[in-house]
């Protein structure tokens, strides 16, 4: 039944509606009907009834001895003639002197002492018999002179059957329903096309997907949603935006959950860029968009963001954060070798300090020179130096392999990706050294358009537990949760959106290895 067309549907209705009342109608008709001929039986059978009653034979020979003799004959000419089913006449002591049945004739009726007619009493009643319900009109007899009461005529006519009505009828009432059902299938369609013009064409199935489906794409997103009409009332709130909002109601205003606030004067009703908006002590990024339905105002939606959770994301996008650390790693080694040099020269052990200075320039000329060789883009050696220089800042023997050779990177992968995967992966294998005394961090880079080869080793602590868990966005092992959680989770989308695999070997005290592989069979 839900995937039937409107249209049809308003048919089934339609016609079971329009059945149904002229079913009902009929019936009260029939009911109507049956009461009118009850109404006009009873009235013509106290006619009859009081014409015989008047008559002179009937009111000198009832009572008589041989009276039926001459009161039957009579009866059952009038009988015949009105088309009465039956004229019953009995005296005061209830013997029968006419009857349809001649074998009653002579009989006598039982409670004659309660008829209301025996105290010269007319009325009309209804009674059921063998042959059905009956309109009876009972009226006294008097004596000519009109003294005293002699009998009672009791005239009946049996009440129409219902089915008999119907049969009657029948023409009436199939014309009623034929019409009825006719001008109730053109109206059907003529108002489910008119809904149809007003929802889009679309069935209201189709509809209620439709808006199960938006709901819950915009529940599931991780931006809270605000929707509001012309007048500023709220439509539809997420499950986010309740929370950034602390708003838990059914109705609401802008000016209600935003009260006090930039958003609340304006109503959102202008477009705005990401704006800065205080709420609960929290700082939030506001972006609005009016809502226009037929170039008319028709509400705004809101868009909420948390404004931490905004520069978290991106510094792990753009690699501001490693390029941070990497500036203060470099600058903190830079401020101990002067200290170093300084102290020397103050010793006046100028020539140990010279050799200082050759050493440091030596090394550090030896790991430029290296990741010239081994790798061919000026981002990743910079962010190598940069963590090489962290790694001694820590304590970590940071260590290119000699198998590295990045010539050029595989289609698909950008700069900007090779930064994000390579130094998620370095700090990650740093970290997980820390609390080891043996801390050795290995790094094999390989790679043309073609393929990309990736593996780093740590002696850290390892993994317990699935190794696979590393890439739920939200898990880290670091103490301080804020803010991470997202490198490994935004590592696994990059590589597998260019139909790359990553592979976790870890054993618990030992160290942890990850291996990326993308395109052809590295060499």
């Amino acid at each position: 039944m839900e995937k039937l067309s409107l249209q049809f549907k308003m048919f089934i209705f339609s016609f079971i509606i329009v059945f149904f009342s002229i079913v009902t109608s009929g019936a009260m008709m029939i009911h109507n009907i049956a009461g009118a001929f009850e109404k006009e039986f009873g009235a013509r059978a106290i006619a009859i009834a009081r014409t015989v009653a008047q008559m002179t034979d009937v009111q000198e020979t009832v009572g008589t001895q041989k009276g039926y003799e001459v009161i039957q004959p009579i009866a059952e000419r009038i009988r015949l003639a009105t088309d009465v089913d039956y004229i019953v006449i009995f005296d005061m002591n209830g013997v029968r002197y006419s009857h349809p049945s001649e074998s009653k004739i002579g009989t006598m009726l039982e409670n004659i002492d309660e008829n209301p007619a025996s105290s010269q009493h007319e009325y009309i009643s209804k009674a059921l018999g063998i042959q059905g319900f009956s309109i009876r009109a009972f009226v006294p007899i008097m004596n000519s002179e009109a003294t005293k009461q002699v009998g009672v005529i009791n005239v009946g006519i049996l009440s129409p059957k219902w089915y008999m009505l119907v049969e009657q009828y029948k023409s009436d009432i199939l014309f009623s329903l034929f019409w009825g059902i006719l001008i109730g299938v053109f109206g059907s369609i003529l108002i489910a096309r008119h809904i149809k013009k007003q929802t889009l064409n679309l069935e209201p199935y189709e509809i209620a997907r439709m808006v199960q489906e938006r709901s819950a794409i915009m529940q599931a997103m991780d931006v809270g949603i605000l929707a509001t009409d012309e007048n500023g009332n709220i439509t539809f709130i997420n499950r986010l935006a309740r929370q950034y909002t602390h708003y838990f109601g059914k109705d609401g205003t802008i000016e209600k959950v935003f009260k006090d606030t930039w958003l609340a004067e304006e109503k959102g009703e202008q477009h705005h860029s990401y704006r800065p908006l205080l709420m609960f002590e929290q700082m939030y990024l506001v972006r609005t968009f009016p809502i226009r339905i037929n170039y008319k105002n028709a509400g705004s939606l809101i868009m909420i963001t948390d404004r931490q959770e905004a520069h978290t994301l991106a510094e792990q996008l753009t690699g501001v954060k490693d390029l941070v650390d990497t500036l203060r790693a470099q600058h903190h080694e830079s401020l101990n070798r002067l200290h170093s040099i300084a102290g020397l020269i103050q010793l006046n052990r100028n020539e140990d300090a010279l050799s200082l200075i050759i050493d440091e320039i030596t090394d550090e000329e030896a790991i430029i020179q290296k990741l010239r060789d081994k790798i061919h883009d000026y981002s990743l050696q910079g962010l190598l130096l940069g963590k090489h220089s962290r790694a001694k800042e820590l304590g970590v023997e940071l260590i290119v392999d000699e198998e590295s050779n990045l010539v050029d990177f595989m289609t698909g992968f950008s700069s900007g990706d090779m930064v994000t995967i390579i130094g998620n992966l370095i700090d990650n294998a740093m970290e997980a050294c820390l609390t080891k005394e043996t801390r050795d961090v290995n790094i094999v880079i390989q790679g043309d358009k073609q393929f990309l080869f990736i593996e780093i080793q740590d002696s850290g602590i390892g993994i317990a537990g699935s190794p696979d868990k590393i890439f739920n966005h939200g898990y880290t092992t670091k103490l301080q949760k804020e803010g991470h959680g997202i490198g490994m989770a935004l590592i696994k989308k990059i590589v597998e959106s260019n139909k790359g695999t990553i592979q976790v070997t870890s054993e618990v005290g030992i160290g942890t290895t990850i291996t990326i592989m993308a395109g052809g069979i590295h060499s």
